[in-house]
C-alpha cells in the first residue's frame, strides 16, 4: 500500500506540471514575437535571387588578409536563392567570404533579421552583425557607434548554442558586453530566423521569435551598416577540427522600421 501511494503521488505531481521537461531554450520570454506585432514595417529586403550578388545592396567585404587567411570573392556565391559564404582551402591559402552594405544601406535603429543555416565545423564561425564606420574614432558609442554582433556561431560551444555581443571604442580602451549565450534545441540543424531590435535606449536579441537577451549598454545613436560573414580564427591550431569546405547559408535579410 505504501508503494502504491508513492506512485500515485508522483503521477499526480507529473500531471500537475510539478515535474518539468528539459527546457528547449533559455529565452527570457516564451512569448513569440514578430517585427509586425512589435509595430515595425518592412523597408528593405534581399532574398538573394539570381546567380550573383546584388551590388546595389551589398559588396564583398574586406578583400585581402583576414587573421590567418583571406577574405575573397571566391568564397562568396549566390545560387539557388541563397547567399553562401564559404570557408575553403585554395592551395596553401584559407579563404573566407563576407559581404556588407556599407556603400548602400546605413540605418539608425530598427529591427534586423535574417533566415540562415549555420556552418557545421568548429574553428570557423558564421556571423551576422552591424558595424560603425566611426567606431575607432572615439569612445562614446552614442556618437561613434558600436559593433553589434547579432549572432556568432562557434560550434565548439555546443551544437545548439550561439552567442551575442556588443563592442565599442575600438582601441586600447575598448568596451565589450558578452558573449551572451542563447540555447535553442535544434538550432544547429536547418534554417532559423535571427532577429535584432535596436532602439535609442536598448538592444534585444531574438531567435525564431523568442527574445533571448536585452541590454542597455553601448547604445549607438548613429547610422550603421550590416555584415554577413564567415570568420577565420587567429591561430592555425584552432582549425584542427575544421572540415573544408564549409558554408554559412543565408536565405534572406530584412530590415524594418517603425512609422
Amino acid at each position: 500500500m505504501k508503494y502504491a501511494a508513492i506512485i500515485l503521488l508522483l503521477s499526480s505531481l507529473i500531471s500537475s506540471g510539478f515535474a518539468q521537461k528539459e527546457p528547449t531554450n533559455n529565452a527570457i520570454s516564451q512569448r513569440l514575437m514578430s517585427p509586425r506585432t512589435m509595430g515595425y514595417h518592412l523597408v528593405w529586403v534581399d532574398q538573394f535571387n539570381g546567380n550573383s550578388l546584388d551590388t546595389t545592396k551589398w559588396n564583398v567585404r574586406g578583400i585581402g588578409p583576414r587573421r590567418i587567411g583571406y577574405n575573397s570573392a571566391e568564397a562568396v556565391k549566390v545560387e539557388d536563392g541563397f547567399l553562401k559564404l564559404y570557408a575553403l582551402k585554395k592551395g596553401d591559402s584559407i579563404l573566407a567570404g563576407a559581404v556588407g552594405t556599407a556603400k548602400h544601406v546605413n540605418q539608425k535603429y530598427g529591427y534586423f533579421e535574417c533566415r540562415a543555416q549555420l556552418q557545421k565545423s568548429a574553428g570557423i564561425w558564421g556571423a551576422f552583425w552591424i558595424q560603425s564606420s566611426k567606431i575607432s574614432q572615439g569612445e562614446d558609442p552614442a556618437k561613434f557607434g558600436s559593433e553589434m554582433d547579432i549572432f556568432e556561431y562557434f560550434s565548439e560551444m555546443g551544437n545548439d548554442t550561439i552567442t551575442h555581443a556588443v563592442h565599442w571604442a575600438y582601441g586600447p580602451n575598448m568596451h565589450s558586453v558578452g558573449p551572451m549565450k542563447s540555447y535553442l534545441k535544434g538550432l544547429s540543424q536547418g534554417f532559423h530566423i535571427y532577429g535584432f531590435e535596436w532602439t535609442q535606449d536598448k538592444y534585444a536579441f531574438y531567435i525564431d521569435g523568442y527574445k533571448f537577451h536585452e541590454m542597455t549598454q553601448g547604445i549607438s545613436n548613429i547610422e550603421e551598416y550590416m555584415i554577413l560573414s564567415m570568420e577565420l580564427p587567429g591561430e592555425l591550431k584552432n582549425l584542427e577540427k575544421t572540415v573544408f569546405p564549409d558554408v554559412f547559408i543565408v536565405d534572406w535579410v530584412k530590415v524594418y522600421l517603425k512609422p
